[in-house]
């Protein structure tokens, strides 16, 4: 089997309802387990999420948990998830998804090496950035 390399998203306590939103954005099937499905004994953990993993049919692989009682989350800003391809609609799409209760903080737009590109920050706080490859005319064009 190769190997991969996939975002592992930490949260507080939203791991569930942020994997659910991804979900929503993406599709795929979602998986998730408790602390207390994994034989943690009753206490502010056994509802928290230990392991949840989003597989889509764009061959994303997206995971999360929420940090346990005593382990301390540090919600990150050197850390950003990139989208990038030639799928307009897909990635158009995933942008509006993302920026529904979010802020986009650079629209979506034509930029001068002659992609789309615009980034938004999600209602759970992850960093997007959405690149859609041009066409190839204009500007550097080298067809």
């Amino acid at each position: 089997m190769a190997s991969t390399l996939n975002p592992y998203l930490g949260f507080a306590d939203q791991a569930k309802p942020a994997m659910e939103f991804y979900k929503d954005v993406f599709g795929g099937t979602l998986t998730m387990n408790t602390f207390g499905e994994f034989g943690a004994p009753p206490g502010p953990d056994t509802d928290k999420i230990m392991h949840a993993q989003l597989e889509t049919e764009s061959g994303f692989t997206l995971m999360a948990s929420d940090a346990p009682e005593g382990m301390e989350h540090s919600a990150g800003s050197s850390i950003t998830i990139s989208l990038s391809g030639d799928d307009d609609a897909e990635l158009r799409g995933y942008f509006d998804k993302l920026a529904d209760g979010g802020t986009v903080t650079m629209p979506l737009e034509k930029q001068m090496w002659g992609d789309e590109f615009g980034m938004v920050t999600d209602r759970f706080g992850t960093p997007w950035m959405v690149n859609i490859a041009g066409s190839g005319e204009g500007e550097g064009s080298t067809d």
